[in-house]
């Protein structure tokens, strides 16, 4: 039932944004502060990665407007178990679909849903642990909310920040190795950056 929500939330945005003519285009590039919930298990800490993307808006006439983005984010987690120390970094396709608060020319507030996708996974330990691809034990489909806001101080120059919020679990559960977090760990990702609109 929650991801029929969800899915139903995602395509009703992604349909209001298209059917509208005149378009604003952005590209952005900035910083991702991960962090995991639930996951005592790996004694997990915030990873820091990078993200990289960009957006097109139908240029907002009235005080709401539609948003959708496209991204390639970076996040992870540094863990720490009884053998092993290292870090899991995790590869994401972003796809945002948003709704956009638009207070003045300058000033803007978003929030929407999210999917994303997962299109690579590693991990660099140390001790017993093993290296290579994760996605035997991990969900390569997630979902969750957005929100955040953007200023522009000149021109098309605008800076940023966000706070992705997942709804699904970072992993499928069962026998895993010990780096892997249990199945009710979830992935909240902030992230800080700038950018220019066309």
């Amino acid at each position: 039932m929650k991801r029929a929500v969800f899915l139903l939330l995602f395509s009703s945005v992604s349909y209001l944004s298209f059917s509208q003519l005149g378009f604003n285009i952005g590209i952005k590039g900035g910083i991702n502060f991960a962090n995991l919930t639930k996951a005592s298990g790996v004694n997990a800490d915030s990873y820091t990665g990078y993200m990289i993307g960009g957006y097109i808006a139908p240029k907002p006439k009235k005080f709401f407007g539609f948003r959708s983005e496209i991204i390639l984010s970076r996040q992870g987690y540094d863990f720490r178990t009884n053998t092993d120390t290292g870090n899991v970094t995790l590869d994401y396709l972003l796809l945002p679909q948003l709704i956009t608060l638009n207070f003045t020319k300058r000033i803007q507030l978003h929030a929407g849903a999210q999917a994303a996708f997962l299109l690579n996974t590693g991990v660099d330990t140390t001790g017993n642990g093993s290296s290579g691809s994760l996605f035997n034990y991990l969900n390569r489909f997630d979902y969750g909310l957005v929100a955040g806001g953007e200023v522009r101080p000149i021109g098309g120059f605008f800076i940023g920040a966000r706070i992705n919020v997942s709804l699904n679990n970072v992993s499928k559960g069962g026998t895993r190795p010990n780096f892997i977090p249990g199945v009710d760990a979830k992935s909240n990702v902030t992230q800080v950056y700038a950018g220019w609109r066309f």
